[in-house]
């Protein structure tokens, strides 16, 4: 009896950590916008302009110049904000960028394209084997590790404005 009740409080306590280390808590300064150099392959998250933390991270399949069209495996550039995000994203967490706005969808219509869509910050893929040798490898989305993937979500709110640089 005694052994199955030790065997009870492992269970319990295995399943609790292992939700609590995908969900976190953060308490801190509000991350009042995030800004993302393409380039240098940075983002910084801010509050009122002082950095609370950065992070290196990989993008599109190809990822110089703005996102035009669908498919075209590029990050857009510009200013939009955080507007949604999936606990149970394919890709470990994510955050949704409200991309594409309206002079992003009038430019891929000029180019008689769709705009595209579903850009967000997010981990590594789930249930399909990573490639770490493969700098850029998303389809147009920003990555991290799951580790920092679990820190973002924490501290970056929906309405938060986000700035993409080339």
């Amino acid at each position: 009896m005694r052994f199955l009740k030790v065997l009870l409080v492992i269970v319990v306590a295995v399943t609790v950590s292992g939700c609590a280390s995908k969900f976190k808590t953060y308490n801190g300064p509000e991350v009042t916008q995030v800004i993302v150099n393409k380039g240098a392959r940075k983002m910084y998250l801010l509050h009122h302009g002082e950095v609370l933390e950065s992070y290196d991270f990989a993008l599109g399949f190809a990822p110089v110049g703005d996102k035009e069209i669908e498919g075209d495996g590029k990050t857009p550039e510009g200013d939009y904000l955080i507007d949604r995000r999936n606990p149970n994203s394919k890709f470990y967490l994510s955050i949704g960028i409200d991309y594409p706005n309206e002079q992003d969808i009038a430019e891929a219509l000029a180019l008689g394209e769709k705009p595209g869509g579903d850009i967000f910050i997010h981990g590594r893929p789930t249930g399909v084997k990573f490639r770490p040798d493969r700098r850029d490898w998303t389809a147009g989305c920003i990555a991290v590790t799951n580790r920092e993937m679990r820190d973002i979500y924490a501290m970056v709110k929906n309405g938060t404005p986000i700035r993409i640089n080339p």
